[in-house]
């Protein structure tokens, strides 16, 4: 019995732990008491619910860096205004130096958890929710990490996309609209962007934005850069 209850105990730390990273951008954001309202959720209470208009949901969703189902006692932050346009919420610089040709810049630094596309000129012209490797990951009884540097998107395949090694041991996890840049590493989409860093190394993002990126951003190969920061 003392045997089950110190494992329960360690499952329940595990579990605050794991949801600890939730909150982070809520928290930085519910700061900003003139802009944004700190909601606690009620249980029952979700997405839908919440902001029935599809518009208002993508806007706070995005905020958030959050697509996966709420949970009663979790804090979001919903902005007071509801009518400025997305790109003047971005976390990243709205102008960079140029580098000649189209890029997209991730940042999986805890407080920021956001890419960028910006066109040849250093413009910024989308931006959207990302999240890296979660550090640790205990199906495979190792570190994981997501490769930082500047890269070039090398290959890319289109909505049936799956992972050759994810679950182990045979694959098959969706990674819609992939967009390799090093090796096994690759931007995609994902339903499970938490609003914390939790991939295997990969770069999980909302579907509809892995999408616009594949099919409208990334024109062929090696014609975008990808610079990938902590």
């Amino acid at each position: 019995m003392r045997h089950y209850r110190i494992i329960i105990a360690i499952a329940l730390v595990l579990f605050i732990v794991s949801k600890s990273g939730l909150a982070n951008i809520a928290r930085i954001l519910c700061q900003k008491s003139s802009e944004y309202i700190c909601h606690t959720i009620k249980r029952g209470e979700s997405w839908i619910s919440l902001f029935p208009n599809s518009t208002e949901r993508d806007l706070v969703m995005r905020l958030n860096r959050m697509n996966i189902p709420l949970y009663g006692g979790e804090k979001i932050a919903i902005p007071k205004n509801h009518d400025y346009d997305l790109l003047e919420q971005s976390p990243l610089p709205s102008k960079i130096t140029p580098l000649g040709k189209k890029l997209i810049y991730v940042s999986i630094n805890p407080s920021v958890l956001a890419w960028g596309a910006y066109n040849s000129a250093g413009t910024l012209v989308a931006w959207g929710p990302a999240v890296g490797a979660r550090g640790w990951c205990p199906d495979i009884h190792r570190a994981c990490h997501t490769s930082l540097g500047r890269f070039s998107i090398y290959r890319k395949e289109g909505p049936g996309c799956i992972s050759s090694k994810f679950p182990v041991p045979r694959g098959g996890a969706p990674m819609p609209y992939c967009m390799y840049f090093h090796g096994g590493f690759a931007l995609h989409g994902s339903y499970e962007v938490p609003g914390y860093n939790a991939s295997h190394g990969c770069v999980r993002l909302f579907v509809p934005d892995a999408k616009w990126l594949n099919q409208d951003f990334v024109s062929g190969e090696r014609d975008v850069a990808v610079i990938i920061t902590n």
